[in-house]
């Protein structure tokens, strides 16, 4: 049935319904200031027509308008059925095809469904490329202001003594290069996100690509009194490519050593399943909440509350590692429980 025709039988059945209710009425009205009332006084008595009015006249017409009123309700009601069955129908009609042109309205069927995936899927997009700029103008202004903060005070005022200036030129070195991680963490997502970046694979040692850096390292966690262990086969090797998966393991360790408790250990494991390696990275950190649990790798997210607290970045180091493990035809995944945090990392075993 086409939208006319639905249209058509819609308003037929108002009509229908309509005319009955104005039949109704016309029965109500002769009924209760006629056959009805006159029974009723003679039958009842008097306090029955005290109930809605001291006289019979006045009692016809409150019941009158109750029977009119209680009308008027199922009319609308019904009506207003009525129109919304409509609108779902017309809303939900599907075109019939012919037996022969299924399978066409199939492929139309889905056409349309594409259309409407891509154009959330452009939505996202553009949301996202928004997000980069807002977050990119946010992160960068607060490390440049410091660096010209500090250089203006060191220029105008020549009188400071030398080991202040040298106090003042150290921070803004350091703000200089925190402003320079920023800029490479939002350059190295952008062109993973255009899946640009190309990979120099190789057989790659894991035990030696971990221990590198862990002794990387070892300042960091020294300063929280931590220790790391790598328990890693020698034989243990992966395909990839050296440089970014180095990228990927330094981003899990910082993350660990940052959020981890003082005085507690760092353990870097590694499993070889029927089909992939798997190397575990667990600290002792506070656990993760299952909401956050499930953004975790997506851009912007840190765990702490405050974006800028000295315990990360802008919120990329797990994204930049999830796209490079991708890249790889790997899969990365947390787990967090009883003080305890897990990344798994999981790569294709080299085919012999």
């Amino acid at each position: 049935m086409n939208k006319k025709n639905l249209t058509k039988r819609i308003l037929l059945q108002l009509v229908i319904y309509t005319t009955a209710y104005l039949a109704l009425i016309l029965a109500l009205d002769y009924v209760f200031n006629g056959v009805a009332i006159d029974w009723l006084d003679a039958y009842l008595p008097r306090a029955f027509f005290s109930l809605f009015y001291p006289n019979t006249t006045g009692a016809a017409a409150i019941i009158y308008a109750i029977g009119v009123a209680v009308i008027a309700v199922f009319g609308a009601l019904r009506a207003d059925r009525i129109i919304k069955k409509a609108n779902t129908a017309l809303d939900r009609e599907e075109t019939k095809y012919p037996e022969e042109l299924k399978p066409l309205g199939e492929k139309l069927a889905e056409l349309k469904r594409d259309i409407k995936r891509n154009e959330q899927a452009r939505s996202f997009a553009e949301q996202q490329k928004n997000d980069l700029i807002v977050y990119l103008a946010h992160d960068l202004k607060t490390p440049l202001t410091s660096v010209i903060g500090y250089l203006s005070l060191l220029e105008e005022s020549p009188e400071l003594p030398p080991e202040y200036r040298a106090k003042y030129a150290g921070i803004a070195l350091e703000k200089a290069y925190r402003l320079e991680q920023l800029i490479n963490e939002f350059f190295e997502i952008t062109r993973l996100n255009l899946q640009s970046v190309p990979l120099q694979k190789s057989n790659i040692n894991l035990s030696v690509l971990l221990l590198q850096l862990v002794n990387e390292f070892y300042p960091m966690s020294e300063a929280k009194g931590m220790t790391i262990s790598c328990n890693i086969p020698s034989d243990i090797k992966i395909y990839g490519d050296a440089d970014k998966l180095a990228r990927v393991f330094d981003n899990l360790l910082r993350n660990a050593v940052s959020y981890g408790y003082t005085n507690t250990p760092i353990d870097i494991a590694a499993i070889i399943n029927d089909d992939c390696t798997v190397v575990r990275i667990r600290n002792h950190s506070d656990e993760i909440p299952k909401e956050k649990l499930e953004h975790i790798f997506d851009k912007f997210v840190r765990l702490d509350s405050s974006r800028h607290s000295e315990t990360g970045g802008a919120g990329l180091g797990l994204a930049i590692a999830k796209q490079i493990t991708e890249l790889h035809g790997g899969n990365i995944a947390v787990t967090s429980k009883d003080c305890r945090t897990d990344f798994l990392v999981s790569f294709p075993l080299i085919k012999s």
